[in-house]
C-alpha cells in the first residue's frame, strides 16, 4: 500500500492511498478519512459508495462528510467506483466501464478479468483496512450516491450482519427495471435475468430486507427519476414493513448539493447504529 497523500482535516487526518488489488487486476485508489479517536484506538467505520462517472474523490471533496464523521469519532471510505488503469476494458458511454462497475463481480468478456467490484468493496478493501488502520471492523455502516446507492443497498443486503446500518442518496432503486441497470447488468453479467436479482434493491427488499435500520433520501426534482425508480424501493419497504425511512426533498435534483444537504443526518443516523 502507498500513501498518495495525508492531509489534516477537521482534527483527523484525510488520507488517499494506493495498493494492488487482487480482486480487480489492477491499482486501485481510495480515500480514508480517520478522526481524531483513531490515534487511540479502534473507530467505527462508514463506507460511502460514490455513483457513474465518479472517482473517490468526489465525494472526499464534495460531500461535506468529515466535518460530521468527526463530530461522531467515526471512519469514512471512499473507494473507486471502477478498475482503472491500462489493459482495463471501457467503452465509449459514461454508464458502462472504467467509472460504472455497477458494485457486480462481472462473468462476461471483456469485463471479468477487472471488474469485480463486489469482492472488492467487500472482502478486500475492508481486510485490507483492518490491517492497516485502527478500525473495528465489527462496527460498519454504508451508504452511497446513485449506482453507489444501489451498491450500498445491495451489499447490506446480501450479507446480513455485516453492517450494522445502511442508507443511500438517491439510489439506482429497481436496476432490473431500468435502462440505468438492464444495459449494465447484461454486459456484466449475461443474459440471464436470474443471476440479476441479487443486484436489485426493490427484489432483495421484497424478499428479505434489511436486519438494521435503513434511510433514503431522495430528491423529488431529480433529473433522473424515470431512471431510478425509487417508488419500486418504497412500496417494498412498506410492504416488507422494513425498519426505515424513505424521504422525498423537495426541489433537490441529483447533484453533490443534494448530498452535502443531507450528509450530516446520514452520519448521525449511521453513528447512532455504529456506537450502540
Amino acid at each position: 500500500m502507498k500513501t498518495v497523500s495525508e492531509n489534516t482535516c477537521f482534527g483527523g487526518t484525510q488520507g488517499v492511498y494506493s495498493h494492488d488489488s487482487t480482486a480487480a487486476g489492477t491499482e486501485m485508489t481510495f480515500g480514508l478519512f480517520l478522526p481524531e479517536e483513531a490515534k487511540d484506538g479502534p473507530v467505527p467505520i462508514l463506507w460511502y459508495l460514490s455513483g457513474l462517472t465518479c472517482t473517490h474523490e468526489n465525494a472526499m471533496t464534495k460531500a461535506g462528510a468529515q466535518a460530521w464523521a468527526a463530530e461522531q469519532g467515526i471512519a469514512i471510505c471512499f473507494p473507486d467506483t471502477s478498475p482503472r488503469g491500462e489493459g482495463v476494458a471501457n467503452d465509449e458511454a459514461y454508464d458502462l466501464g472504467q467509472g460504472a462497475g455497477f458494485y457486480v463481480n462481472a462473468t462476461q468478456n471483456p469485463w471479468a478479468p477487472h471488474f469485480n467490484m463486489w469482492d472488492y468493496v467487500a472482502d478486500e478493501l475492508p481486510a485490507l483496512l483492518g490491517e492497516n488502520f485502527n478500525i473495528d471492523m465489527d462496527r460498519q455502516g454504508i451508504t452511497g450516491h446513485s449506482m453507489g446507492g444501489h451498491g450500498a443497498l445491495t451489499l447490506a443486503m446480501n450479507l446480513p450482519g455485516r453492517y450494522r446500518s445502511v442508507s443511500a442518496f438517491s439510489p439506482i432503486a429497481n436496476p432490473t427495471q431500468s435502462d440505468w441497470g438492464r444495459k449494465q447488468l447484461s454486459a456484466y453479467l449475461g443474459d440471464d435475468e436470474t443471476s440479476w436479482a441479487k443486484h436489485d434493491a426493490s427484489l432483495l427488499m421484497a424478499d428479505a430486507g434489511f436486519d438494521g435500520p435503513v434511510l433514503i433520501d431522495q430528491g423529488a426534482d431529480d433529473q433522473f427519476l424515470d431512471l431510478l425508480k425509487p417508488e419500486a424501493l418504497a412500496q417494498a419497504m412498506a410492504a416488507k414493513r422494513q425498519d426505515g425511512i424513505f424521504r422525498m426533498q423537495k426541489g433537490y435534483d441529483h447533484s453533490y448539493f443534494f448530498v452535502a444537504s443531507f450528509m450530516e443526518d446520514h452520519i448521525n443516523f449511521h453513528a447512532e447504529a455504529l456506537w450502540a
